[in-house]
């Protein structure tokens, strides 16, 4: 009950955000102030709300049934998604992880995600892999739910799963992989080097040249003097934005010697309406 109450607070922040500056989400707004503490009665309540538009959506590379049943699918060209998953496996410097381990765990997430029982590559698993396991299980063949379903998922292991937490999420139900430029943490480069093929230096420079209300728009974003010698493409471009739709709020509740944690996702509509869509109990 108190965790819900801590649900309506944060809805009513985030409309102020976005009351005051309809257009543009970033970090300078009051959703943004990091984590909070209330004193309650025998406890206190924790919460801190965080921008899932800032992070790689894992169920990006989802194909979706369209593309899959006109054979626009694994074995094809790679999607824009698909290519900077892998790059950024190999951009956060994970020991023992290079071009291979990374599109291998690119393929086993893919045929995770896909609808059918095909292995789309040679780094593939699908049903008969898993269920050949010492405590047998099927591929989901849908949407993951949480990060920590990557442990059940062929050649994810505990230490890439903890150092993808930082840069990666997962959006509920959707591919949609859309990055907001404003809100990416100045300390993870790591994202904008993955998704535009640029150095550190670079995208370190790019993020260092928001200014305290990011910016206005994703041209504004593009001309940056950091990124004129890239070659970006038009469809690199459509992986960003400067709105966010999607958030997380992070809550810890303590009373006596009980403890409470709720993860909860909520979805802003283009009428500023807030939803949610996701809650999963516990840390992840």
């Amino acid at each position: 009950m108190v965790c819900h109450g801590a649900e309506a607070f944060a809805k009513r922040v985030l409309i102020q955000s976005f009351e005051a500056d309809a257009e543009v989400t970033h970090l300078g707004q009051v959703w943004a102030q990091g984590e909070n503490t209330f004193p309650v009665d025998f406890g206190e309540i924790t919460g801190e709300i965080t921008d899932l538009n800032s992070c790689f959506n894992l169920n990006s590379l989802k194909v979706s049934e369209d593309d899959s049943s006109s054979g626009i699918g694994n074995a094809a060209k790679k999607s824009p998604a698909r290519t900077a998953f892998e790059e950024l496996l190999i951009a956060i410097s994970i020991e023992g992880v290079g071009n291979f381990e990374a599109e291998y765990m690119a393929d086993a997430l893919t045929d995770w995600l896909d609808a059918d029982g095909s292995i789309s590559s040679s780094g593939g698993a699908e049903d008969s892999d898993y269920a050949a396991k010492e405590f047998p299980y099927l591929a989901a063949n849908n949407y993951i739910a949480s990060i920590a379903e990557l442990r059940v998922i062929e050649h994810f292991s505990v230490d890439v799963i903890e150092k993808l937490k930082d840069y990666a999420c997962v959006l509920p139900n959707t591919n949609m992989n859309k990055i907001n430029i404003n809100t990416i943490a100045q300390d993870q480069p790591e994202i904008l080097v993955a998704m535009l093929g640029i150095s550190q230096n670079e995208a370190s420079q790019a993020l260092s040249s928001r200014g305290e209300e990011g910016f206005k728009n994703i041209d504004e974003f593009f001309t940056l003097p950091e990124l004129s010698e890239a070659k970006i493409t038009p469809e690199q471009k459509q992986l960003f934005s400067v709105k966010s739709e999607y958030f997380n709020l992070r809550t810890t509740a303590s009373f006596n010697n009980s403890y409470f944690a709720l993860n909860t996702i909520m979805k802003v509509d283009d009428k500023n309406n807030i939803s949610v869509i996701s809650r999963i109990i516990g840390r992840e």
